[in-house]
């Protein structure tokens, strides 16, 4: 039985299999460092990432597979699932030694896998772009968050690049304290301490003081036409939640209570 420890990325997995062609063993194990190991085991290598025999191993697999089979890969290793190392290990293993291509052959079950963990993934990605709500700060940046099961907030970044082109915007990940901040220029990663005691990094939810002066006014608008479209003979809960995950409702705007709007006037 041998045992791999790796760090986790995507680039030290490619190394891993960089490193089991190379010295001939292949892993039955994929583990990080601090990992509980195996009671028993033959032999213990420890990987260290190198991007070039990463590179290598992605090359070598374009050459076997489809472009779209090596983004299934990539948005599968997003699942974060406790498993996905030693499975995509497997199916790259197969694709390398098999004569043609393996990426149709769902008899096999790492193949079939792979294809189930993608579709889930991919509808968490579908579900960030539909359920995302922004809220205006006073200096113009549109910041929203949420909390997704799958690190999918990566496989959206260019669709709101695209869609809010014209605007500062912040999306941030609650669950992975990351997220993306867009300048009208360019993407960039950002992240903060643990330890950041911001409210809305706590909350996902701007405070009123660093709202834009209209944020309140169109958030109360927009939660009294949500609840004035609602028709209660056709309420259906069961579905509502199928459409909508509860775990998105926490940040969506017509989810907080409607509070009445105070509209003074002058006579």
């Amino acid at each position: 039985m041998n045992v791999y420890i790796y760090d986790k990325t995507f680039d030290g997995l490619l190394t891993a299999v960089f490193d089991a062609y190379f010295r001939k063993t292949f892993p039955d194990f994929l583990l990080s460092e601090g990992d509980a190991l195996p009671l028993f085991y033959d032999e213990l290598h420890t990987v260290v990432t190198d991007e070039e025999k990463a590179a290598r191993v992605w090359r070598g697999l374009q050459k076997k597979v489809s472009s779209s089979a090596l983004g299934c890969l990539t948005q599968c290793w997003l699942s974060e699932l406790p498993d996905i190392g030693m499975v995509i290990f497997r199916y790259i293993r197969k694709a390398i030694d098999a004569p043609r291509s393996i990426e149709t052959n769902f008899g096999d079950p790492d193949v079939l896998l792979l294809a189930q963990i993608w579709k889930k993934v991919d509808g968490e990605r579908v579900h960030l772009m539909q359920f995302v709500r922004f809220q205006k700060a006073a200096d113009g940046t549109f910041f929203a968050a949420f909390e997704p099961q799958y690190n999918a907030l990566p496989l959206t970044v260019q669709h709101f690049k695209d869609r809010f082109a014209n605007q500062k915007w912040i999306i941030y990940d609650m669950k992975r304290r990351y997220g993306f901040y867009y300048d009208l220029q360019e993407v960039t990663l950002i992240s903060f301490d643990d330890d950041s005691r911001e409210a809305h990094l706590i909350t996902g939810m701007l405070d009123e003081s660093l709202m834009d002066k209209d944020e309140k006014l169109f958030q109360q608008l927009w939660k009294t036409y949500f609840k004035a479209i609602c028709i209660k003979e056709r309420m259906n809960p069961r579905k509502h939640k199928q459409d909508m995950p509860v775990r998105y409702w926490k940040y969506l705007t017509e989810k907080q209570k409607v509070v009445p709007l105070q509209i003074k006037t002058d006579f």
